[in-house]
């Protein structure tokens, strides 16, 4: 559907009407089928209009905050469940993880803390299993 502002050549009176297509103006047109509502005249014309922009940016900026706010959501609720059933061990991380995995006697109960890049990749490769999240800092904001 496309929407034109006409102009009545006969008695200078504007109006809208819509239309399937451009193409089905230029048809109406040339069958002399548009008519002006006020004075019956056959003289209709377009008149210069400004095209009606969809703001997608402004759209598309609160689909994409829309979906920055689902993945914190999803990540703090990891958090939680975190914080709730592993041990925070800081930065000891990897010496705690290494003692856990090399200590049969102790329990394995999960921990999290802080660990480099280094450190993960030395207990990946003695056969620790340690994954990197996201961690998102509580903050008033």
């Amino acid at each position: 559907m496309i929407k034109y502002r006409l102009l009545c050549k006969n008695c200078n009176l504007n109006f809208d009407s819509w239309f399937a297509s451009s193409n089905e103006y230029e048809k109406l047109k040339s069958k002399k089928l548009l008519v002006c509502h006020y004075c019956n005249s056959q003289k209709i014309e377009k008149t210069i209009m400004s095209p009606q922009l969809i703001n997608k940016s402004k759209s598309d900026e609160n689909i994409k905050l829309q979906r920055i706010n689902e993945v914190k959501k999803t990540i703090k609720s990891y958090q939680k469940f975190i914080k709730n059933n592993f041990k925070y061990v800081g930065k000891n991380f990897a010496f705690e993880a290494r003692s856990i995995h090399y200590n049969n006697e102790k329990k394995p109960k999960g921990v999290y803390g802080t660990a480099s890049k280094k450190d993960l990749k030395e207990l990946r490769d003695e056969g620790i299993d340690a994954q990197m999240i996201p961690w998102i800092e509580e903050t008033d904001n």
